[in-house]
């Protein structure tokens, strides 16, 4: 059975949750290989809606083994608030592995993202303060605290001493802050190992022997591709890589055990935070995008900034993550427009001052952030698509779209949000073999 990899292939928030939602109950595991809880996944089960951040979104399904593996940064109190959140509603969490190698947000990383935010004024880079790019920081720079030396009360405080003895100097002479205190970050990490501990595993070992015994693994992203650190929109970025080929450094599986990797994509398009954004609309098309999508994070009740679909940004995601499939959602949204835009291209201004027009993702942040869309137009529907349960459903025009959709983005779309409800979804080609 495969290794599959699930990510987004846009911003984020395109509806993971839902797309891991639709497979979970073929696979035997789903992991999480990078990002924190500044990630948000929506699961609708019935009528009830869940709302994940750290905890992969399999772990809803009762036979699925969900995994947090090596390459997430693990908030404990977060994690554990998740749990409580879940088992409070009935759902089994005793299944739960964490890596023994994924680092620790302490609470000196949740300070320190605040504290540079507000220092970087109209420089700021858009976080959720929750302490991720500082994790990861601490990760390069080798002071970083993984999961197992929560349970080495001596060489946990060498570790904190370490991070905290350049930290402290940061905090008082160049953000006028109070030094943090060794003793209070190793008693407050120490007092939540022991919670910790029975969720603990060599999660790498586990994951490539269940693939060596075939059985079927799902490695979920969080963030997307236009946010990781190498390919995204940098520096308007988050710390980890959200790609593809961060499924095998943030589980330890090797790239010969993965063969599909499946992309989501609204059918339009957003991003929460900084950072440019082509078809932005900032009037009332995007307001209307916005309202008729519910388009709030999940994680931090942001309102999320609202675009028509991005064309080249879907095509530089397949290629980048190497796509086999393309999960559509929120196509209901557009029900009622009579036009539907979609950017295919874009005038870029060069360093020289000229401009150009561009059909593929330039590589150059400053041309990328001088990007003004160009659109081309296709028929709106006003039909109710939310039960189609077959793309013959669909009335022509829906089908046109999704079909040049599936032109712009070079791969296939196999799967078709149509609506929040679990079951209001169209498959056009397996996601599984």
């Amino acid at each position: 059975m495969p290794g599959i990899v699930l990510i987004g292939a846009q911003w984020g928030d395109e509806g993971k949750g839902k797309a891991t939602d639709l497979i979970g109950d073929k696979v035997d595991y789903v992991a999480r290989f990078n990002g924190g809880n500044n990630a948000g996944h929506t699961v609708v089960v019935g009528d009830q809606t869940y709302a994940l951040h750290l905890l992969p979104s399999g772990i809803i399904h009762p036979n699925v083994t969900p995994v947090v593996g090596n390459g997430v940064v693990v908030d404990p109190e977060a994690l554990f608030a998740e749990i409580d959140g879940l088992e409070s509603r009935g759902v089994d969490c005793s299944r739960l592995l964490v890596s023994e190698s994924a680092h620790i947000i302490a609470p000196y990383h949740r300070t320190l993202d605040k504290v540079t935010e507000r220092f970087l004024g109209k420089r700021k880079i858009g976080t959720t303060g929750r302490g991720i790019g500082p994790a990861y920081a601490d990760k390069v720079n080798r002071v970083g605290i993984r999961v197992h030396d929560l349970f080495n009360p001596e060489h946990l405080r060498d570790k904190v001493e370490a991070s905290l003895h350049q930290k402290n100097q940061m905090l008082v002479k160049l953000y006028n802050r109070r030094t943090i205190e060794v003793d209070a970050i190793v008693d407050e990490l120490l007092g939540v190992a022991e919670r910790l501990k029975p969720y603990v595993a060599n999660t790498s070992l586990i994951l490539n022997r269940a693939l060596d015994e075939d059985k079927t693994v799902l490695f979920e992203g969080g963030q997307a591709t236009m946010l990781d650190v190498d390919h995204g929109t940098y520096p308007f970025v988050t710390s980890s890589n959200c790609t593809a080929g961060g499924a095998c450094t943030g589980t330890g599986v090797g790239p010969t055990k993965i063969n599909r990797v499946i992309g989501v994509s609204k059918a339009y398009i957003t991003r929460v935070g900084e950072g440019p954004f082509p078809t932005e609309l900032n009037d009332e098309s995007g307001e209307w995008l916005r309202q008729q999508g519910h388009e709030f994070g999940v994680t931090t009740g942001r309102p999320r900034r609202c675009g028509w679909f991005d064309a080249l940004v879907n095509r530089y995601a397949a290629q980048i993550n190497g796509l086999t499939d393309i999960v559509l959602t929120k196509l209901d949204v557009l029900t009622g427009l009579e036009s539907i835009p979609i950017c295919t291209g874009y005038d870029v201004t060069l360093a020289d001052g000229s401009h150009a027009k561009v059909s593929d993702m330039p590589t150059d942040q400053a041309e990328f952030a001088s990007a003004t869309p160009i659109y081309e137009e296709m028929p709106g529907w006003s039909e109710d698509i939310s039960g189609a349960r077959s793309f013959e459903d669909f009335p022509q025009t829906t089908q046109d779209y999704v079909h040049r959709l599936e032109e712009l983005s070079a791969c296939r779309i196999s799967a078709i949000g149509t609506g929040p409800g679990r079951d209001q979804i169209v498959s056009v080609h397996s996601l599984i073999d």
